[in-house]
């Protein structure tokens, strides 16, 4: 089985889409949809901004579910046997799947992008990388220690990301590294992602999904909620919302991929970052790029 998953926030990149833009035609009227959907041209961004321009949420979010999602929708060769997307490719896999309209899928990111944002400005928080550790141990250090500081992202075996108040999150990265983490890195992130300091962009998004019409995909989505396979509209809903304060469940949702059968992993999007946690696995798959 073939797998096709699409990169979140933190793989974009000055000029991203600017190849797709110039070498597929029926990728310009989707790149001129997104800026005339958006109100402002996201294009230019992509294609000429910087990467100061690139890192804020509201263009972040949206600059890589373009790119992603064009890029499936205009491919001869996207053919999935079943989709996943880490944190916001989740949008993605649901376009390229068709649960959603590209259009949809746009205007629900921006919502979750804007309300993302403001979250970050009213609330204290950050991410960190914890690298050579147990999950068990950054789970078992993280709910001892005062304020809000959780697991965030499973990456990979080694690699988990922490998130939750700065105090909170410093005092985790100063605990793990007495316990023998090879590194716990502050991430140069605006706010706390997947943990409870979101919560005020719960509302927002809440109402987009319910006013969004989700269809069955073509193709079971496994999602970072559970890390398990889902086709009913109403429960990927749910857990597309549940994502936004909860953990991402990646490498619990590649080796469940590998155990149901996959063998050939392809991502969709700038950037490798997916093909390089997915290698770190140490299961025998193919990982490539469409």
């Amino acid at each position: 089985m073939k797998a096709y998953v699409f990169p979140g926030q933190g793989s974009q990149k000055p000029g991203m889409g600017q190849t797709l833009y110039n070498e597929v035609s029926e990728s310009r009227a989707l790149f001129k949809k997104a800026n005339k959907i958006l109100n402002f041209n996201i294009t230019e961004l992509m294609f000429e901004g910087t990467d100061e321009d690139l890192l804020q949420t509201k263009v972040t979010q949206p600059a890589i579910f373009i790119h992603s999602a064009i890029l499936a929708l205009t491919s001869k060769t996207f053919a999935p046997d079943v989709c996943a997307g880490h944190s916001l490719g989740e949008f993605s896999a649901l376009v390229a799947s068709n649960a959603i309209s590209f259009e949809d899928g746009l205007k629900l990111v921006s919502i979750r992008a804007n309300a993302m944002q403001k979250a970050c400005q009213d609330t204290n928080g950050t991410m960190a990388a914890i690298l050579g550790l147990s999950d068990e141990i950054i789970e078992s250090s993280c709910s001892e220690i005062d304020g809000v500081v959780k697991p965030a992202n499973y990456n990979c075996p080694g690699q988990l990301v922490i998130s939750g108040e700065i105090k909170s999150v410093e005092k985790a990265c100063e605990v793990l590294k007495e316990k023998g983490a090879r590194r716990a890195l502050i991430l140069p992130v605006s706010g706390a992602f997947h943990s409870e300091l979101m919560s005020s962009a719960v509302n927002d998004l809440k109402k987009g999904i319910e006013e969004t019409d989700f269809t069955k995909p073509s193709c079971p989505i496994y999602q970072n909620f559970t890390g398990c396979p889902e086709q009913e509209p109403a429960k990927i809903k749910t857990n597309l919302l549940s994502q936004l304060t909860g953990a991402v469940l990646w490498n619990q949702t590649i080796n469940k991929m590998i155990d149901d059968g996959v063998k050939e992993f392809y991502e969709v999007g700038p950037g490798n970052t997916l093909q390089g946690l997915i290698r770190k696995t140490n299961r025998e798959v193919i990982v490539d790029r469409i």
